[in-house]
């Protein structure tokens, strides 16, 4: 038997990296545009956990279906832990991929390597239209490069440098990405509930 289930994003990559993730399990991925949901849920949380809470809970009650939402971001320990919940949004608005992470490489001119230290984080929560079923959490620890490298995965990805790979987190291949990033950690953390949910 096949389950639906909507990830709260619109961004098709993120979807990709997930169905990589859970490739064993049968399900059929929805975004939000393949579930016709144009609502956006405003994400004022304080906390990545907070956000994905919210969104979760919310799209599952609007459109019935189980719901996986994350939030996830970059925290820089030189910016006192910024961009964090404003990744995303890091800059300011209408700016593209690359010119988020170029604004990161300005703030961090100057910073030694041994100061660049910094770490994805990402919540993944799991709702059902009844309510939260789960929550889990992933870090990946790194430094901000000094320049970009890589054209693997989205976001900042080419800044990130992996100490324990030697490389950007953009020049890694996806199966090994998965098994590093917080994003996979966080998923990886909540597959046996997400199990016990579609067992259910």
């Amino acid at each position: 038997m096949t389950h639906k289930l909507l990830v709260a994003t619109h961004n098709r990559g993120k979807v990709a990296e997930l169905a990589d993730m859970l490739q064993h399990l049968a399900i059929d991925w929805l975004t939000l545009d393949d579930a016709g949901v144009t609502l956006d849920v405003a994400e004022t949380g304080a906390t990545f956990r907070e956000n994905a809470i919210l969104k979760a809970t919310a799209y599952a009650q609007l459109t019935g279906l189980l719901t996986l939402a994350d939030d996830s971001g970059l925290e820089v320990d030189a910016l006192q832990g910024a961009p964090g919940v404003y990744t995303a949004r890091y800059g300011g608005t209408g700016l593209t991929p690359v010119q988020r992470y170029e604004y990161l490489l300005a703030n961090l001119a100057g910073v030694p390597w041994t100061e660049r230290t910094a770490r994805f984080r990402c919540v993944v929560a799991l709702a059902q239209p009844a309510g939260l079923r789960g929550t889990a959490e992933g870090t990946c620890e790194g430094l901000i490069a000094l320049t970009p490298a890589g054209n693997h995965g989205f976001g900042y990805d080419p800044v990130f440098y992996v100490a324990e790979k030697g490389v950007t987190m953009a020049e890694l291949p996806a199966e090994v990405k998965h098994q590093i990033s917080h994003r996979g950690r966080a998923v990886a953390a909540l597959l046996p509930r997400l199990r016990q949910v579609l067992a259910e």
